[in-house]
């Protein structure tokens, strides 16, 4: 009787000792939490002429939100107030690449729906901030962004640098389209050149490129008059089957694919007939507005 009471206490104990770990276990092991990003919401605007981009952005936790170049209010309003009356967003900011029509002529009426403050270049209908280059700000509880003055365009020309965690988007008006740059409308190549390849170009090769339009079809067929590489050849592949880019593509994607930021390339350089980075970015601009 002895053993038997000696081997029921000690299986009891044993028993004890393994729910006291299971427990100790499952307090100090953390589990799993989902890593969460900043939600990017393209609104197409004007499509089959502009071919305009405006994009919500969206801080996940906080549901804090900034809508950037809302320019056709007609076919952005409806997205903005179904979110906001569903929830899903607390629109905090407007936010102009610059100040063409196209970007930032939507302003006072956005303000008529959703008084908030706009940030953007000095010459934005309505602004009542202007960054300063290389400035940041907050976008709910997550969101850095930052301000880079992108002169060339326009003189009030910013882009705007989005980082969530390990996520990163720039967002660049009509700076850096995806396989191309915008006109040199109120600035010079050295400008553009400055943009491109050395304001943008510095950026994470992994940040995702959201341009203001989609002109992707055209680059492409420009950039194959002065240069022919593979990721040409894919992009061109890409854009034949996708009615949309934007995001699709990255800082490191448009130094090999874009030939604006391949000012340094032999090839090009050949075929535009001038080997300074400025004189070649000019060239290729001239090209390109006469094509």
């Amino acid at each position: 009787m002895n053993a038997v009471l000696v081997f029921l206490l000690m299986s009891l104990f044993a028993s004890t000792i393994r729910r006291s770990w299971r427990t100790i276990l499952n307090q100090s092991t953390p589990h799993p939490t989902l890593s969460r990003a900043m939600h990017i919401q393209s609104i197409p605007m004007w499509e089959g002429t502009g071919n305009n981009y405006a994009y919500l952005v969206v801080d996940d936790k906080s549901k804090e939100a900034v809508i950037i170049d809302p320019a056709n209010p007609p076919e952005v309003l409806p997205v903005l107030k179904d979110k906001t009356k569903n929830g899903d967003i607390k629109l905090s900011t407007i936010i102009n690449t610059h100040h063409h029509h196209d970007h930032a002529g939507g302003n006072k009426e956005i303000l008529k729906h959703f008084p908030l403050p706009i940030f953007g270049g000095k010459d934005c209908d309505s602004v009542t901030n202007t960054p300063a280059h290389k400035s940041t700000f907050s976008v709910g509880e997550a969101i850095k962004a930052t301000a880079l003055h992108t002169p060339c365009h326009t003189q009030d020309s910013i882009c705007y640098f989005f980082e969530d965690g390990t996520d990163k988007a720039v967002f660049t008006g009509d700076t850096l389209f995806i396989g191309g740059c915008g006109r040199f409308f109120e600035g010079n190549a050295e400008e553009m050149h400055e943009a491109l390849n050395e304001t943008l170009a510095s950026l994470p090769d992994d940040t995702k490129v959201y341009p203001g339009h989609e002109y992707t079809k055209g680059n492409v067929r420009f950039a194959k008059r002065v240069l022919e590489n593979d990721a040409i050849k894919k992009l061109e592949e890409f854009a034949q089957n996708n009615k949309e880019t934007q995001g699709k593509f990255t800082i490191g994607d448009e130094k090999q694919h874009n030939v604006f930021m391949r000012v340094n390339d032999p090839s090009i350089q050949k075929s535009v007939g001038y080997d300074k980075p400025v004189d070649v970015m000019r060239a290729l601009r001239e090209m390109k507005d006469r094509a």
